[in-house]
């Protein structure tokens, strides 16, 4: 992997203390935030790589090379996985806190990814499966305690703060941008395919060679990781044993089985509706609960919580990306720009072109505003009306389906308000929770923070299974009904923006 191999001594605890402004990196920003960029962008391109070919490889033909499935069997297995991914970050930020800390939970993390990927790339279903349990597993490990680390390369008072996670949130993007379009090549390129068959090999494993390219990415991260640790020796070291040299295995167990409860929860959903029902009241009745203790660190859990609700309804919209909008984009749209016919995963790389175009531009805005810019809450409702409305312009889209393939601004225009949205909420969600969090529990509320991405996720899901392709009227309803109840959370937010202003005790 590297000519430089890491050894134990590379990630023992480092209790030197963090610089009270460090300018020497992108930017003049800490110099830590570079090596986590590229770190996460090489994580972000294995994932996103792989990512937007898994719908269209499970629903195309065996014939085509996929696995067959219809859309309903499809968009759940999808949705599992992708809520999964961000469930096990509780579990990830738990192991982090109480064991290994944040350093060596992302490189382990990134090895099982790695590993997760090339396992797909095998070709056939038990390592197709396989590798998505890897893959969600190492994600879980990686992505909470990466974004800790970056929320730790700063005072809690330090206004670079939200422009750092915008700029991290970049790399993030450059990651997902690129990925498409090298995976979205080899798995669906004729051109691709041709040469597959010029050296004797079957053209229906060419979406296999789209899964390694996604192990490769990750491999290139941890090397950028290996090479650059340096950077990180005052951030994510490994905490220290209780006074009796115990760890908390027991709450270890019960934080897994938590995990694995949900998960098995939310896949029965597929069948029993009601549990998500279920689970929106007691998310209600956590942040009343919480909202009306004493102390400032239960209603800072309350405000926390109802981010939560407000990006989970947020998610649930926007990561249909990967699923009815990939089909949109396969099934009912014009894949031609400037006259040159491009593979449907290319719509992936999207959303990735405007993060690039437009974090700048918020990161330098949330610099230039300093303490006037629009509080959390304002910002997070923001965000759920521009992903609202992207659901609204879908809805004459699909009326023109009527009449044949769309034209590609429709999904232009969808992935701009999407990712207007993405910059209002994701980025400032991150640093939220880093500056809501109580430092001692600051990986667990991380991997909370990402169970909403998962429940959001697992709803997508379930949604797009829901998606038509036949009829313009019925995928017309579909996309308005969602941007209905986005909507509705929409205004739901902004009147309790004052309230949640107030249970963050100062806190913007």
């Amino acid at each position: 992997m590297s000519s430089h191999p890491v050894s134990s001594s590379s990630f023992t605890p480092d209790h030197s203390p963090l610089a009270a402004h460090e300018t020497g990196g992108l930017g003049g920003h800490p110099r830590g935030l570079t090596t986590l960029f590229f770190t996460e962008m090489w994580e972000r391109f294995s994932y996103y790589g792989m990512r937007a070919l898994l719908m269209l490889f499970m629903v195309k033909t065996a014939a085509e090379g996929g696995l067959a499935f219809d859309t309903k069997k499809a968009a759940a297995i999808y949705g599992t996985y992708t809520m999964s991914v961000y469930l096990l970050t509780i579990l990830g930020g738990f192991i982090a806190d109480n064991f290994i800390g944040a350093r060596r939970a992302v490189f382990v993390g990134g090895i099982i990814i790695a590993t997760g990927h090339f396992t797909m790339a095998l070709g056939n279903i038990t390592t197709f499966y396989a590798g998505l349990v890897l893959i969600a597993v190492g994600t879980g490990l990686l992505k909470p305690n990466i974004s800790t680390m970056v929320g730790s390369l700063y005072r809690p008072t330090d206004e670079r703060r939200d422009a750092g996670f915008s700029i991290f949130y970049m790399g993030i993007n450059i990651g997902a941008f690129l990925a498409p379009l090298v995976t979205g090549y080899l798995a669906q390129s004729e051109g691709w395919r041709a040469q597959l068959t010029a050296w004797g090999l079957n053209p229906a494993t060419s979406w296999h060679w789209g899964f390694g390219a996604a192990g490769v990415g990750m491999t290139l991260g941890l090397i950028v990781y290996i090479l650059q640790r340096e950077r990180l020796a005052h951030v994510g070291s490994a905490p220290a044993p209780e006074a009796d040299g115990s760890r908390p295995w027991g709450k270890l167990g019960l934080v897994a089985l938590g995990s694995l409860a949900l998960i098995v929860a939310m896949k029965a959903s597929d069948t029993y509706p009601v549990i998500v029902y279920v689970l929106f009241a007691l998310q209600v009745a956590a942040i009343l609960f919480f909202a009306f203790r004493p102390d400032e660190d239960s209603k800072r859990m309350a405000a926390i919580l109802v981010f939560f609700f407000a990006a989970e309804i947020f998610w649930a919209i926007f990561e249909q990306t990967g699923s009815s909008i990939t089909l949109f984009a396969d099934k009912l749209t014009q894949n031609v720009a400037f006259g040159q016919a491009f593979p449907s995963s290319w719509w992936q790389s999207v959303n990735s072109i405007f993060v690039i175009l437009l974090a700048p531009v918020f990161a330098y805005l949330w610099i230039i505003l300093g303490h006037k810019q629009p509080s959390s809450p304002l910002k997070f409702m923001l965000g759920l009306l521009f992903v609202s409305l992207s659901f609204v312009l879908m809805v004459p889209a699909s009326k023109l389906t009527a009449d044949g393939k769309v034209g590609p601004l429709w999904l232009v225009g969808l992935f701009f308000l999407q990712t207007v949205g993405e910059m209002l909420l994701s980025p400032v969600g991150l640093s939220t929770m880093t500056k809501l969090a109580p430092q001692r529990l600051l990986g667990l509320v991380m991997g909370i923070w990402f169970l909403a991405a998962a429940l959001g996720n697992k709803l997508a899901g379930v949604l797009a299974g829901h998606f038509e392709s036949t009829n313009a009227d019925d995928l017309a309803n579909f996309f308005l009904k969602q941007a209905i109840w986005g909507g509705v959370a929409t205004l739901a937010l902004l009147a309790l923006v004052p309230w949640v202003k107030k249970l963050m005790g100062g806190v913007r």
